[in-house]
């Protein structure tokens, strides 16, 4: 023990990180705030005229367009001004924020870009800088593998992307996404199936569904403001590629039914990795794969402009989690979670949020209140089946009085149902001058089983089977390992960082 007087009533603080003295940083982040303000005022010259309007064959600026500017400029002002504190003292902070900016001017140009060559080159583009944002650490020599293993997925889709573009040109005769979009009548049949079958791998490779995760899990050797940057906008991407092709895919219930599958397995596993992860960045990374399986699931459904309400959700949620995230890093022991047991009046009442949820969901949305069975019924069920499990899980954590928790939950959750729904209802009213941003597509086998698969989950993880199996839960964690040259295996391996 050390007796120095000079440390008697003194407690050692670290001092707090000093913003970083270069003028990069300032720049890039009132520019990036200048930018958002201009895209509200584009968002909302775009509401008021009710459509979009084109600059030569480049560019074309319509509702969707102006939603994802406000989106992406919003999420990266965030980032911009949250990193000026969390990267100081980073030697290369200049070249952060230059990726950081020019990834923003990327997916821009992307949502705006309506010749193909420009759409497939600023898709690659933003591939190419999220993968050197991974690898954002040169001594490290697990970032350059985690971004070399990114750069090889998003090559991949980039090649599948312009493929599919490069077929549709051919065969409609013209080199720009309305043209192609108009002119798809004239074009084979074999060509636009094997194009809309590229397009949505292309898709969900960026969007890291099953089996394309593993680029995301391996991602986390990148900043924790490039992470919420990548999980709040840069795998929503899918979603905006798919809304934008919607005419083309509408046409092939094959490929609508798989994109369906695809979406609902991903969203199912996604959740289920959750459950097994130790690490707090890997369990938003899997959360983040559960979220984008639904987002595509609604795409697949025909509900492109729900997608779009979702990931705007999605992206606030998750940008929040990722800057957030080390404030709820914490030293637990294993053991049992001691939730309260609802007995028959908390079943009663989660069945009833359920059912109000899910009957609210369909007439503030108008799209599953008719008799016919369609896609807007799968949704619904869907919808049910979530707000089931959240209603029960909040019900056994919450430590209100019953009385308290049997009026409030339900509140609660009917009130985020109503917000979605809302949000859906202006996300399509501002959509309204894009091709298809909603199609009804009939039952196939494939929506049946995803029915089976959700009512079946549900039923699992209600019983608690899932915490009875010591294969599923090795599966799981298999599944969900990223890649092993990504992965530290020491201490002193942060050290030298």
């Amino acid at each position: 023990m050390i007796d120095d007087p000079s440390l008697d009533g003194d407690v050692a603080q670290l001092s707090e990180p000093r913003p970083p003295s270069s003028f990069v940083p300032r720049a890039s982040t009132w520019t990036v705030w200048a930018l958002f303000l201009c895209s509200v005022g584009v968002l909302a010259l775009t509401i008021r005229s009710g459509a979009g309007w084109e600059l030569s064959d480049l560019l074309r600026v319509d509702g969707l367009t102006a939603i994802m500017w406000v989106v992406v400029t919003f999420f990266s002002g965030i980032v911009h001004s949250y990193s000026r504190r969390y990267m100081a003292g980073d030697r290369a902070i200049d070249r952060f924020y230059a990726r950081v900016f020019a990834f923003t001017l990327v997916v821009m140009t992307m949502t705006a870009a309506n010749h193909i060559a420009l759409f497939a080159a600023a898709w690659l583009a933003m591939g190419l800088v999220m993968a050197s944002l991974i690898g954002h650490v040169r001594d490290w020599a697990q970032a350059q593998a985690a971004a070399a293993l990114a750069r090889r997925y998003f090559l991949a889709s980039s090649g599948l992307l312009a493929a599919a573009l490069a077929a549709l040109a051919w065969a409609t005769g013209t080199t720009t996404v309305t043209g192609i979009l108009e002119a798809l009548e004239s074009a084979p049949n074999a060509v636009t199936f094997v194009a809309a079958a590229a397009i949505v791998l292309a898709a969900i490779i960026q969007s890291a569904l099953f089996p394309f995760h593993n680029w995301l899990l391996s991602s986390m050797t990148a900043p924790t403001p490039a992470s919420a940057l990548m999980h709040a906008g840069f795998v929503n991407a899918g979603g905006v590629l798919l809304t934008r092709f919607a005419p083309l895919l509408a046409d092939e219930l094959v490929v609508m039914s798989a994109i369906v599958v695809v979406g609902a397995c991903s969203a199912l596993l996604g959740q289920a990795m959750v459950l097994v992860q130790p690490n707090v960045k890997r369990e938003l990374g899997c959360s983040t794969m559960a979220q984008m399986g639904f987002m595509i699931l609604q795409c697949g459904l025909g509900f492109f402009a729900a997608a779009i309400a979702h990931l705007i959700l999605h992206g606030f949620y998750k940008a929040y989690l990722f800057l957030s995230a080390g404030a709820t890093v914490e030293r637990t022991a294993p053991g049992h979670a001691d939730h309260a047991r609802l007995g028959f009046p908390g079943v009663a009442v989660s069945l009833l949020t359920a059912v109000g949820g899910g009957v609210l969901f369909g007439v503030l949305t108008g799209k599953a209140t008719s008799l016919s069975l369609n896609s807007g019924t799968v949704l619904t069920i869907v919808v049910v089946l979530t707000t089931l499990t959240a209603a029960r899980d909040i019900l056994r954590r919450s430590t209100l009085p019953t009385s308290v928790r049997f009026v409030s939950v339900p509140l609660v959750v009917l009130f985020a149902i109503g917000g979605y729904a809302a949000l859906f209802n202006a996300v399509s009213t501002m959509l309204s001058g894009v091709p298809m941003t909603y199609v009804s597509t009939d039952l196939t086998v494939a929506h049946s089983l995803v029915v089976a698969l959700f009512v079946g989950s549900y039923l699992v993880t209600e019983l608690g089977w899932h915490r009875s199996s010591t294969r599923l839960y090795v599966s799981l964690l298999n599944v969900s390992k990223p890649d092993p040259s990504t992965v530290l295996t020491t201490k002193e391996e942060y050290d030298d960082v």
